[in-house]
């Protein structure tokens, strides 16, 4: 059977479109569908895809080859690349949404101007190259201060998102007119957008969910149950909570979508990559076959080692964090280093 194409030419239900120019980096799963998002608002959204053939699919056929297949785009409303300062060069508004291991060799070959530009981080993962965030990424290497700089966050599926089911996203940014260009280029029917300041706190809760979102796998590969996930997310949450306040103290309250919210779906949900690679761990795969079985980076793999040592550094007592590392980074046991970790959860 032929699979069902949504369409996200979405001219039928929007009399106008919005003039700014905006830009995403990146062709997975989450980059397909916020170019979806976005090409309900704008007129033109600019696409830098990773390779000739990726764009001349999404040229011949109207969808993405290999991620969402099923949302079909009318090409009018696109403007491909293959080259990142094509793109930045013609956007106010660049969002980048790359796999976390893969935006450095991305944004090393930008060398257009970029002064004035806004960069949206849309990747929940650790940049390799610098061992840091995407905000002190762009701020350390390329001098982006955080006026020019978002984060969006929220409990967001990009498969949920390709199915037009209705879905929360937050964007934080510290400045207000920054804040209302996004909120009105992303809000959609199905898309509901919330603002924030805490750009910090929003790029590592979005981090720290995919490591425990691991965690979560691990115990239901294991055949831990229900009770158990319901124990171990609430100690999750006040894991992240602690970090949080370590890294950077802001008015947050982690029990918004942000952060808890997207903290379940990770945890939970069967579209969650992270939560899938734990799952196999916990069925007895090694860490190496489970990634290299997956067709998808789990960013909470790559993320686990960092956030183990920047805890380490900050004197922190995070037990969920230090027993997925010891299984993914130092051979451990699943079963011994979960049996272990029930003793100190309540």
């Amino acid at each position: 059977m032929a699979k069902k194409k949504i369409n996200s030419d979405s001219s039928t239900t929007k009399n106008t479109k919005n003039d700014v120019t905006v830009g995403v980096v990146g062709s997975g799963s989450f980059a397909t569908a916020i170019v979806k998002m976005l090409v309900e608002n704008c007129k033109t959204v600019h696409w830098c895809v990773r390779n000739e053939f990726v764009k001349g699919a999404i040229e011949l056929r109207g969808h993405n080859p290999t991620y969402l297949t099923a949302v079909n785009f009318n090409l009018k409303n696109l403007k491909l690349t293959t080259d990142v300062n094509e793109l930045v060069t013609a956007c106010d508004i660049v969002v980048l949404a790359t796999p976390s291991i893969y935006l450095s060799d991305t944004l090393d070959k930008m060398n257009c101007d970029y002064k004035d530009k806004i960069f949206v981080s849309a990747i929940k993962g650790i940049i390799p190259k610098v061992n840091d965030v995407v905000a002190h990424y762009l701020k350390e290497e390329f001098q982006i201060g955080f006026r020019n700089q978002a984060v969006i966050a929220g409990p967001c599926h990009a498969e949920e998102v390709a199915m037009e089911r209705l879905s929360y996203l937050t964007v934080a940014t510290v400045e207000d007119e920054t804040s209302q260009k996004l909120v009105d280029i992303f809000n959609s029917d199905f898309i509901k957008v919330h603002s924030s300041k805490d750009i910090l706190g929003n790029e590592y809760s979005a981090i720290l969910k995919n490591i425990f979102a691991i965690g979560a796998g691990i115990a239901s590969g294991l055949g831990y149950g229900d009770n158990f996930t319901a124990v171990f997310v609430s100690n999750a949450i006040r894991e992240m909570e602690i970090f949080l306040e370590a890294i950077y103290e802001a008015p947050r309250d982690v029990n918004e979508s942000a952060y808890l919210g997207d903290l379940l779906v990770t945890a939970y949900s069967l579209f969650s990559r992270n939560r899938n690679l734990g799952n196999l761990i916990g069925k007895g795969y090694t860490v190496k076959s489970a990634i290299q079985s997956m067709n998808m980076i789990a960013e909470g793999y790559y993320a686990a080692d960092s956030i183990y040592k920047t805890s380490k550094d900050k004197g922190l007592k995070l037990p969920i964090i230090d027993t997925i590392y010891g299984i993914l980074y130092e051979g451990k046991n699943a079963e011994k280093q979960f049996k272990k970790l029930t003793t100190k959860l309540n």
